[in-house]
């Protein structure tokens, strides 16, 4: 009895087994039914296209970069000398120089302690005394000399008219002989100490302005006229000048007048030119575009991750002052603008129809008959087919291809050319379902809720 039991029950779970089997495979048929069912009802649903008109207008097309606000000319004020900084001078104002500051040719910017120069200037003072004095030492010597050089000679001159002889012995004739030669040699050297006393004195002078003109570094001065745009050092800071000067005060000279250096990338760059008119915006005011013109651009290129780019100047006018250095500005440069153009969305030059859309044939006629003509030779021809593209317009249920020939974009819309496109007709940009309308959250399996698709089912 127990091992029938057993088999009883082994035998209905397997049944039960079986039959969960058969409804998931039943449910999965059931999902997949449906949702071919769907897609079905999906494509049968006519498609309409969606077209925006033809405009005319002016279209701009231009180069975007980024770039800097930079001071037209800016002068780095530095040490010559080192030392501890003591003061800062007075500015236009009478105020402390500062950021800022409005400061005029010659002024006062910063005074460097002046004691160790001081001193030195005095030493430099004193040598030169001791050299001129040594050079007027060195005069008298030579009078002196010159004046034995004389006694010397008349002595030697007598000895000569009466030569070796009972009234002068040969040894006083010899001994006069040699007091002449010695008071030439001592001329001599006399006249050489002369010449090294003056270039004593000129090197000792030479120290002096050297020490004078370190004592005159301690007081730094504006070379121009100008505005600081950077104050670099602080009251009590030693600044160090060894192989190069440090950077001090950094003055602008004009800020009525800006520029822009902007890094535009080599594809680009052959577009710029000289002159170029330029638009660009800054963040510091927004809803504001500021004007100027390409001033030349700089051939010393360079390379970031295999990316040239070169750098473009461009001048601005700031007489109202409202551009300050190094505000990031977001650059439009120029290409070309064009006026009363036939002006087509850029979507329009890449949509393609999609399988399944009735193409219209080509529009025949004397139009068409004339595009068919045998192509111009020459550069203008070969631009223009580099240029073709083609748009589609609404035909009744179909669309219909149209050439053109695009001019210029501006990232948005393209101008173009056409014999057959004209401002009354319209574009097509897309393809939109009849049904695709419907919640792209619904099932198509779950029963319509009130108010849904009810235009679509009325």
């Amino acid at each position: 009895m127990d091992s029938n039991h057993e088999a009883a029950e082994r035998s209905s779970e397997k049944g039960w087994r079986s039959r969960k089997r058969l409804l998931i495979l039943l449910a999965l048929f059931l999902v997949c039914a449906g949702g071919a069912w769907y897609a079905l009802a999906g494509n049968d649903q006519p498609v309409a296209l969606r077209t925006v008109p033809v405009a005319r207008g002016e279209l701009l097309e231009a180069i975007s970069a980024t770039g800097t606000v930079e001071p037209e000319e800016v002068v780095d004020v530095g040490a010559q000398v080192a030392g501890q900084i003591l003061a800062f001078g007075r500015d236009a104002d009478g105020k402390q120089v500062d950021y800022g500051s409005t400061v005029r040719q010659g002024t006062v910017l910063a005074r460097i302690d002046d004691s160790l120069y001081v001193a030195d200037e005095a030493l430099a003072r004193a040598r030169v005394q001791a050299s001129q004095a040594a050079l007027r030492r060195a005069q008298a010597d030579l009078a002196q000399l010159k004046a034995k050089l004389h006694q010397a000679e008349r002595d030697w001159q007598r000895a000569r008219k009466l030569g070796p002889s009972e009234a002068l012995s040969q040894a006083s004739y010899d001994s006069y002989q040699s007091a002449f030669e010695s008071a030439q040699a001592n001329l001599a050297v006399g006249e050489a100490a002369i010449v090294q006393a003056r270039a004593e004195v000129g090197q000792a002078e030479a120290q002096l302005k050297r020490a004078m003109r370190s004592l005159s570094y301690c007081t730094i001065s504006s070379p121009v006229e100008g505005v600081i745009i950077d104050r670099r050092v602080n009251i009590g800071q030693t600044v160090v000048a060894s192989l190069n000067a440090p950077s001090l005060f950094l003055i602008a000279k004009d800020l009525r007048r800006m520029q822009v250096w902007v890094a535009v990338n080599e594809a680009d760059i052959g577009r710029i030119r000289p002159g170029q008119p330029v638009s660009f915006t800054v963040d510091a005011f927004p809803g504001e575009t500021f004007s100027g013109q390409v001033g030349k651009v700089r051939l010393n290129a360079s390379m970031t991750q295999n990316v040239v780019t070169y750098t473009v100047e461009i001048v601005t006018d700031n007489s109202n002052g409202r551009l300050l250095p190094y505000l990031s500005a977001n650059v439009q440069f120029e290409v070309q603008r064009l006026k009363n153009a036939l002006l087509v969305p850029n979507a329009a030059l890449r949509w393609q129809p999609p399988q399944g859309l009735a193409v219209a044939e080509p529009e025949q006629g004397p139009r068409a008959a004339a595009r068919k003509r045998g192509p111009r030779a020459g550069p203008a021809a070969e631009k223009e087919a580099a240029n073709l593209g083609v748009v589609w317009v609404p035909d009744g249920e179909a669309a219909r291809p149209l050439r053109v020939i695009t001019l210029a974009s501006d990232g948005t819309n393209t101008a173009v050319r056409s014999r057959e496109l004209t401002a009354d007709m319209r574009v097509v940009i897309g393809v939109e379902e009849a049904g695709s309308r419907r919640d792209a959250t619904s099932s198509p399996f779950a029963p319509p809720f009130p108010g849904r698709n009810r235009n679509r089912q009325r």
